[in-house]
């Protein structure tokens, strides 16, 4: 496993691990002891994998575990546009190796799904350390396997396309972040980011359920806004959602909860 030379050539660095517990919260342990960021944390297993609101992920061996340690990427309150960066990465990344299969979607916010089965989520968190601002991006990659039993479909990259090597996924996404953040240029390009998020958008144009941390709302996905949040009509107008579980209609178990990990 290596990163891709344009990201090396970027001053990008890269730690392998066999086994850690998280590797958001490593990421996060180097930014707290002064690490200067553009830092990749990959582990081969995870014994403490999680995602939103502390929901385990299941970590075997074969799949992806990666994240990027960014110190002063952005003012902290820019920083949620960095999900949708690592999501059009990631998304064209997986594209590439599946040869563009169109059923391949990204589900707001940092979901990606396989004919509506979750493939990878992406995991955002942020922090003051005495550095600055630190920004973890965390990947979670089904390649090889995926978990079992479930209240919502599960699919890995092993059962669609002919390459699901977590090395040369990692490869590949390594050069495809540094690409799409030079893209972004701290929030000057998000409008591009924005579009081509939207072009892998799942439910787009369709009725939805999104459910947040009080109260549910159904409607039509219409978009994201300038700050990437969903919009959502009701008929009474639209609404800016700025967090939330998204249900996809039109989705395989179509009342499940698929929430991001890493």
């Amino acid at each position: 496993m290596q990163l891709a030379p344009s990201a090396l050539q970027s001053g990008f660095r890269f730690e392998l691990h066999p086994r850690l517990g998280s590797t958001n919260d490593e990421a996060m342990a180097r930014a707290r002891e002064g690490d200067p960021g553009r830092l990749w944390i990959v582990a081969r297993r995870q014994t403490k994998g999680r995602g939103r609101h502390g929901r385990d992920w299941v970590s075997p061996s074969g799949n992806l575990y990666a994240s990027l340690l960014l110190i002063d990427a952005c003012p902290a309150a820019m920083a949620p546009q960095l999900g949708f960066v690592a999501g059009v990465a990631l998304a064209e990344t997986v594209s590439d190796l599946a040869r563009h299969d169109r059923r391949l979607a990204l589900k707001w916010p940092n979901d990606l799904l396989f004919a509506g089965a979750k493939l990878a989520g992406i995991l955002l968190e942020g922090a003051r350390v005495r550095a600055g601002f630190a920004c973890v991006l965390g990947f979670g990659v089904n390649c090889g396997s995926h978990p079992q039993g479930l209240s919502y479909p599960a699919t890995d990259l092993a059962s669609f396309s002919r390459v699901a090597d977590p090395g040369a996924l990692f490869e590949r996404l390594s050069s495809n972040v540094l690409h799409w953040l030079d893209v972004w240029d701290q929030g000057r390009g998000f409008s591009r980011v924005r579009r081509t998020w939207l072009s892998f958008a799942g439910g787009l144009g369709e009725r939805i359920r999104v459910h947040g941390v009080k109260s549910g709302q159904e409607g039509f996905f219409r978009g994201l806004d300038e700050e990437g949040r969903l919009l959502l009509d009701t008929g009474q107008g639209l609404s800016a959602i700025d967090a939330g579980d998204v249900f996809l209609a039109t989705s395989p178990g179509e009342a499940a909860q698929l929430d991001v990990r890493s």
